[in-house]
């Protein structure tokens, strides 16, 4: 018998993985919570766009309204549930999901910033794993249609990396792994913390940035001022996960050291800046991969007039750099010029950050 997956949140990662999974012939069930998205799939199917034309096409699906999820109570539950909702969210999708789960189900947070601990605590951590999506760059763009705005990682760049809180590689993480790699890259990773924080630093540098400022992807890396803020919040955030005992992986193809390093010559307004220079010619080379749309999950929230998750991603490096007694003024600045573009009190301008 195939497994039965459970996805709440079905926007833009919880969305497209599902849509894959759901056109590969997995048995998936997407609960959402905005009635438009589940009306529109229902009628016309899930849309998903990518880079090329074999990553774009429509695909059946069951699509569930959360208060319609309790129909599930009369079926075979499910065995594994993917919680792909905001950040802020998490406690009660979590505790959501936890009433349709089989006996030996468990949970997968799919989301930014680091929640597996909201999720154990309604399920508890036997029932709970992790995986971070790494640089994919989704958006859903209106009811029932997303895209996807880089090009697939392949064998260039691991997308999904996937892992227990405990590190050791079980058989249900492998199998979460086997589900994915038909989607993009996908690792099992001893690594899960690591890999959070390390997503966490990439978060950190971009997410708040084009939500205060409105600019792209390509627009805040090819400003000066706002890509070298963007390098002075990646090295705080790298020093305070390297403080607190995380093995950091790779950010953005280079050594976390190497960001903490750029953020030092910027800091220290070195003539000579050879960290600096690879940094910055890294960024914008990375930016022209992307198409011209491309904007962080924060900066399509600030957009649409959602709330942003800012206290869960730069609010989230503060927090913990008081704790290991690291500074972090950037990432502190850049919360307060989100949070003050989110109440309405100023507009998203490349000027709300230039004093930071």
């Amino acid at each position: 018998m195939s497994q039965r997956i459970l996805i709440v949140g079905a926007g833009a990662v919880g969305g497209y993985v599902g849509g894959h999974l759901a056109r590969d012939g997995h048995d998936v069930i997407l609960a959402d919570p905005w009635p438009e998205h589940v009306e529109a799939m229902r009628r016309r199917g899930l849309s998903l766009y990518g880079t090329t034309d074999e990553e774009c096409f429509v695909t059946p699906v069951r699509a569930l309204h959360l208060t319609e999820l309790q129909d599930l109570s009369r079926e075979r539950p499910a065995d594994i549930a993917f919680v792909a909702v905001k950040a802020y969210d998490t406690g009660w999708a979590a505790a959501l999901a936890g009433l349709y789960l089989a006996p030996d189900g468990f949970a997968v947070s799919l989301q930014n910033g680091i929640n597996e601990d909201q999720v154990a605590a309604q399920l508890g951590w036997g029932r709970t794993a992790g995986c971070i999506a790494n640089k994919i760059v989704v958006e859903l763009a209106a009811p029932a249609e997303i895209h996807r705005r880089v090009p697939k990682g392949g064998a260039a760049h691991t997308v999904f990396r996937v892992g227990e809180a405990h590190g050791r590689i079980t058989p249900r993480i492998q199998r979460v792994q086997e589900l994915l790699a038909g989607i993009d890259s996908a690792i099992a990773t001893p690594n899960l913390w690591g890999e959070r924080w390390s997503k966490l630093v990439q978060n950190s540098m971009a997410n708040g940035l084009s939500a205060a400022t409105g600019m792209s992807v390509r627009e805040y890396h090819d400003e000066a001022m706002t890509r070298r803020l963007s390098i002075r919040l990646a090295g705080e955030a790298v020093q305070v996960g390297l403080a607190q005992g995380y093995a950091l992986e790779l950010i953005n193809g280079l050594a976390p050291e190497r960001w903490v390093e750029a953020a030092a010559e910027l800091n220290a307004g070195a003539n000579d800046a050879p960290a600096l220079a690879e940094v910055e010619d890294r960024m914008i080379a990375a930016a022209r991969k992307m198409t011209g749309e491309a904007r962080p999950s924060m900066g399509q929230d600030m957009q649409k007039g959602r709330r942003t998750e800012i206290d869960y991603l730069n609010g989230l490096v503060v927090r913990r750099g008081a704790e290991v007694d690291i500074a972090t003024p950037a990432n502190a600045g850049l919360v307060e010029a989100v949070r003050k573009v989110e109440a309405g009190k100023a507009p998203a301008a490349p000027e709300r950050v230039a004093g930071i």
